[in-house]
């Protein structure tokens, strides 16, 4: 075998041992390497965690309430009154006013409750905490947390651009009732209770006042 034949063998060898070699270092990747070559690529463009479909679905109307529902016309026709409205983020606000409105009630603090509750249900409200005061009670409650958020209903009159939604909320919390001398007559510091609330919310859509005012409760 004469030398070229040699070396040429020789150089076919080293060659087949790098792509080999570089073929089992490519496998290991993951993810998306970019490519090599100059100029635009779509491939090239970060991976984005959502992708906008004009005149598709509104993920922030159909991830709480049922697609095509009337509670989603009502939520899409809130959002046409007021381009800014999210129903996400009106429920990360129903989350905090249902905590801050609850503990008040238990706490008999009627003035905090006042701005947020409709005339009807302030009325409510403060019936039982006087009920509570004339017969010497007071409650003894801590809020553990929400368990569950749902958005239940939703409806627009598009007359007077008002707008309602109900939520269920499903809370945990301690609970005591004590008597005037401070002695627990009903419940135990350490139960946890899970209670369950559906409550409606009212807002006029495009007015100034960004609070929404509980006007309904039930369980």
């Amino acid at each position: 075998m004469n030398s070229s034949l040699l070396q040429l063998l020789v150089l076919a060898g080293i060659a087949i041992f790098l792509i080999l070699k570089l073929r089992s270092v490519l496998g290991t990747r993951d993810g998306y390497e970019g490519s090599s070559v100059e100029g635009p690529s779509p491939r090239s463009e970060p991976r984005r965690d959502f992708e906008v479909i004009e005149g598709g679905p509104d993920r922030d109307i159909i991830d709480h309430v049922e697609d095509g529902s009337e509670a989603a016309k009502a939520l899409a026709a809130m959002k046409m009154a007021e381009p800014g409205f999210s129903v996400s983020e009106f429920l990360q606000g129903a989350r905090g006013a249902y905590e801050m409105i609850l503990m008040s009630f238990e706490n008999g603090d009627a003035e905090a409750l006042r701005p947020f509750l409709a005339p009807d249900v302030m009325e409510t409200f403060e019936d039982v905490i006087r009920q509570r005061e004339e017969q010497g009670l007071s409650i003894d409650a801590n809020f553990v947390g929400l368990r569950e958020i749902v958005l239940q209903d939703a409806r627009f009159d598009r007359d007077e651009s008002e707008a309602e939604i109900t939520v269920r909320f499903v809370g945990e919390l301690t609970s005591v009732v004590r008597n005037a001398d401070g002695e627990v007559i009903e419940g135990d510091p350490s139960e946890i209770k899970r209670q369950r609330d559906d409550w409606t919310f009212a807002r006029k859509m495009g007015s100034d006042d960004p609070n929404w005012i509980l006007v309904a409760t039930g369980g």
